[in-house]
C-alpha cells in the first residue's frame, strides 16, 4: 500500500495540472477584455482594464497567459467575485467552513445508519426489519430532498419552533462576530468549545439539525439499499457458510466475515456522496437559508460571475480527487487481497 500511496501522491501534480488546464482553456473563450474583468473589483472602473491586460499578460500568447494565470492561482489569486463582494479566495474561505461542517455531520449520520440498517435489512431477509428498511429506502429515495426540507422546517420550525434554519442565531452571530469570540477553524461547533461558549455550541447544533436530518435521510436511503444487496450476495457465500459451520459466533460472522468483504461498494458511494455533500448541497443549503459553498456557487453561476465559478470548479475538482484517493486506500484497508499494480 505504502507503493501505491507514492504513486498516486506523485500523480497528483499532473491531476492537478490537468485540471487547471482545462478551467484556463474554458477562460479562453472569453476576450482579454472580458477576462481582465476578472481580477477589477469595480467593473465599472473602465480605465483599469487596460492596466490589468498588462499586469496578468492577457495580450501575450496563450502559453504566458497559462503561466501567469497557475503563478496568480498558486500564490491565491482567483480574481474578485462580483456576487460575493469580496476576492474568490476569501469568499471560498468564508463558505467552506459551513458547508464543512455540514457535510461532515451530515457524513457520519449517513455511513452510520446507512450501513447498520442496511446490514440488519440483510441479515434479516424478508423480515419485519427488512421490509421497514425497504419502505425507508423506498420513500427517501423516491421523493426530492426539498420535499423532506421543506416538510421538516414547516414542523419543527413553524409549528413547533424547535430547530431554526441560517447558520446561527442573531444573538450568537452577533457574539462570534465580536472580539471576545476567537475563530478557530471557521465550524462553529468546534470554535464554540474551543472558545468554551457552551450556549454557541448549543445554538450551532441546533441550527445543524434539521438540514443534517434532511440529508441523512435522503442518502442514506440510497446508501441502505446499496449495503443490503451486497450483504445479501456475501452472505451466500462459502466461506460464510463455512465459518458458521465452525461455530463461530454470528455477530463475528456478520462483521468480519460478511459486512467488511461487503464494503467495497458501499465505500465507492460513500465517497460519490462525500463529495457531493463538500461541493455543496444547493438544494439543501437554500431551504435552510444556509450560508454555504454550494448556495454561494449557485448564486454565482446565475449572476455570470466567472471567477466565482471557476474557483468554486477548482475547489469541486480538489475535493474529487482527494476523495477518489481515500476510497482507493480504504479498498485496500478493508480487503488486503486487492492489490494495484
Amino acid at each position: 500500500m505504502s507503493v501505491y500511496l507514492a504513486r498516486r501522491l506523485l500523480f497528483l501534480p499532473v491531476v492537478a495540472a490537468g485540471i487547471t488546464l482545462l478551467i484556463f482553456g474554458l477562460l479562453q473563450l472569453l476576450s482579454p477584455a472580458s477576462r481582465a474583468m476578472l481580477f477589477v473589483e469595480r467593473p465599472e472602473q473602465a480605465t483599469a482594464i487596460a492596466a490589468v491586460i498588462r499586469k496578468y499578460g492577457l495580450d501575450q500568447p496563450m502559453y504566458v497567459q497559462y503561466w501567469h494565470w497557475l503563478d496568480n492561482l498558486l500564490h491565491g489569486d482567483l480574481g474578485y467575485s462580483q456576487s460575493a463582494r469580496m476576492p474568490v479566495i476569501e469568499a471560498i474561505r468564508t463558505f467552506f467552513p459551513a458547508t464543512l461542517e455540514l457535510g461532515v455531520y451530515a457524513f457520519v449520520s449517513i455511513v452510520s445508519v446507512g450501513l447498520w440498517l442496511g446490514t440488519l435489512a440483510a441479515v434479516n431477509k424478508d423480515g419485519a426489519v427488512d421490509n421497514v428498511s425497504r419502505i425507508f429506502a423506498i420513500t427517501g429515495y423516491s421523493l426530492p430532498v426539498f420535499v423532506w426540507g421543506v416538510l421538516l422546517l414547516f414542523i419543527f420550525y413553524g409549528q413547533l419552533n424547535w430547530f431554526p434554519p441560517e447558520r446561527l442565531s442573531l444573538q450568537a452571530t452577533l457574539f462570534v462576530q465580536s472580539p471576545e469570540f476567537r475563530p478557530y477553524t471557521g465550524l462553529m461547533t468546534v470554535d464554540a468549545l474551543l472558545n468554551g461558549t457552551w450556549w454557541v455550541f448549543w445554538d450551532a447544533v441546533r441550527h445543524l439539525v434539521l438540514p443534517v436530518v434532511t440529508l441523512t435521510y435522503f442518502l442514506t436511503a440510497i446508501l441502505v439499499r446499496i449495503t443490503r444487496a451486497s450483504m445479501l450476495e456475501v452472505l451466500g457465500q462459502e466461506y460464510v457458510r463455512t465459518a458458521r459451520a465452525k461455530g463461530v459466533a454470528e455477530s463475528v460472522v456478520i462483521a468480519r466475515h460478511a459486512r467488511r468483504n461487503a464494503l467495497i461498494p458501499t465505500i465507492t458511494l460513500g465517497g460519490s456522496i462525500l463529495v457531493g455533500l463538500l461541493s455543496g448541497v444547493v438544494i439543501t443549503e437554500t431551504i435552510f437559508n444556509y450560508p454555504g459553498i454550494g448556495r454561494w456557487g449557485a448564486n454565482a453561476a446565475i449572476q455570470l460571475d466567472v471567477p466565482a465559478v471557476a474557483g468554486f470548479a477548482l475547489l469541486v475538482a480538489v475535493i474529487t480527487v482527494l476523495a477518489n484517493l481515500g476510497a482507493d486506500l480504504l479498498y485496500c484497508y478493508v480487503d488486503p487481497r486487492i492489490r494495484y499494480g
